[in-house]
């Protein structure tokens, strides 16, 4: 009954939390067995969770970044440094694209935040807008795969999974589908015989390689000299004043905004905070950008941030807080028992129920908000993961790329919305743009589905 509720809910169109809450409580007036306020005390302590802070921070630290023109920086950056290949823009979007998601977290926010700048500069240099819509959406799908991210820590919340080892184990799926992206990119150029975009300059290039070289270099200097026995938190002190020293002396574009991903996984993987303190961490980190270092950052502009920030926040918590209660009142009725037997009777074979749920995944991903449909599938599936073997990482990772992927499609794909409004074009118009670029999403997903260990290997070394 609790199921019939949901759907009629939903069938009406009433949002998917309020349809979860709704149907929860519905179902408990029918039923009599319960007190209707274990709606209320069950959604309150569903959010009740210090791993759930790690949320609002998130957002205000990639909300700052997008804010404090972080952004130009980056595009600058990854100008510099592949913006002379052939179909020179393409490349820049993606690579673009991984270093934000270092800061933001959403997929949302890099449509919103870079592919404004990248779609615009890609018109002004004559590619189709189809194209440019095309390639920054497929890349925004990097956002939440690469640390820091959202819905990883909706998943390891609602899973009871390290959210540490999830951040670990996006690194190198993300960098694949950049590889796998920017190769779509080389074919679309040499079928179009496309040029660079900017002219090569050994100056440019050899700076931006630097910046790179200074990014690589400082956590492994740091882990060098405290392996020799240096104090840590004075070493990791004067480091960041040498990183300051540095910055300000040769005038990079993009290696503090950078440094973002690798404090935050650094100070995880060394028990220097937990991700939610690595949360705050990015905060201050964008707030020393913005206010005293950058100085774009100004005080009327941040108040701004921070009321989109609350309403972001209480939109997700909301949704995660109807989840709650509706997973619990799965469990408590034996639907998800009843499912996983299910399916355990169709099947026992692991990469059966993988490439079932990959399915499954993908056709909810294009109905429901990834948050929505995290907090809603993860105590189904859950279960029958943990009676086949599946590591709840590898799930979880599987679970987030599949949801990604739903975002660039109709009815519900957030990312496709936002999109079609930056680059002017129907939704119809965005849809088509977006098809050639489910080939390399689809690729990766298959291999990290299939491909654990590649995965794993990275989280087992420190989780």
């Amino acid at each position: 009954m609790l199921k019939i509720f949901f759907l009629i809910f939903m069938g009406a169109g009433i949002p998917v939390a309020i349809a979860m809450a709704g149907a929860s409580l519905v179902y408990i007036l029918f039923s009599g067995t319960l007190p209707p306020f274990v709606v209320i005390h069950r959604m309150v302590s569903g959010i009740d969770s210090f791993p759930l802070l790690a949320v609002p921070f998130f957002i205000l630290a990639g909300n700052l970044m997008n804010n404090a023109g972080i952004t130009t920086r980056i595009y600058n950056f990854a100008l510099a440094l592949v913006g002379w290949l052939k179909g020179g823009l393409g490349h820049v979007n993606v690579v673009g694209s991984v270093i934000f998601a270092g800061m933001s977290g959403t997929a949302i926010a890099d449509a919103a935040g870079l592919g404004t700048i990248e779609i615009k500069a890609m018109k002004e240099h004559g590619y189709s807008s189809e194209f440019a819509v095309g390639v920054t959406a497929a890349s925004a799908t990097l956002g939440p795969i690469i640390p820091p991210s959202l819905p990883f820590v909706i998943y390891g919340m609602m899973a009871n999974v390290s959210i540490g080892a999830l951040f670990l184990a996006g690194l190198l799926p993300g960098l694949l589908m950049a590889f796998l992206m920017m190769l779509t990119v080389a074919y679309f150029a040499h079928k179009n015989k496309w040029g660079g975009d900017i002219r090569f300059s050994g100056s440019r290039f050899g700076k931006a390689l630097v910046e790179l070289a200074v990014v690589a270099g400082w956590p492994l200097a740091l882990w060098g000299l405290i392996s020799l026995g240096a104090p840590p938190q004075i070493t990791v002190f004067l480091g960041l004043v040498a990183l300051f020293v540095l910055d300000k002396l040769f005038r990079f574009e993009a290696v503090l905004p950078i440094m973002t991903p690798v404090l935050l996984i650094g100070g995880m993987t060394t028990g220097l905070f937990t991700p939610t303190e690595g949360a705050i961490a990015a905060c201050v980190w964008s707030m020393v950008l913005g206010f005293a270092w950058y100085r774009t950052l100004k005080f009327k502009m941040f108040v701004k941030v921070c009321l989109d920030t609350v309403e972001t926040t209480a939109t997700v918590l909301f949704i995660v807080a109807a989840a709650s209660i509706f997973g619990w009142m799965l469990t408590a009725t034996g639907v998800t028992a009843g499912i996983a037997e299910w399916v355990l009777g169709f099947t026992k074979e692991a990469w059966v129920f993988l490439l079932l749920a990959n399915l499954l995944m993908l056709f909810v991903g294009c109905f429901l908000e990834p948050t929505a449909a995290i907090t809603i599938l993860v105590p189904i599936l859950l279960p029958i993961t943990q009676q086949l073997g599946i590591d709840p990482v590898h799930f979880g990772l599987v679970m987030v790329l599949n949801l990604m992927i739903g975002l660039l499609h109709p009815p519900m794909g957030m990312v496709l919305f936002v999109l079609a409004r930056v680059a002017k074009l129907s939704v119809e118009q965005t849809t088509m743009a977006i098809l050639p670029w489910l080939l390399p999403l689809l690729v990766s997903l298959g291999i990290i589905t299939y491909f654990p260990k590649a995965v794993l290997w990275l989280p087992k070394m420190f989780y």
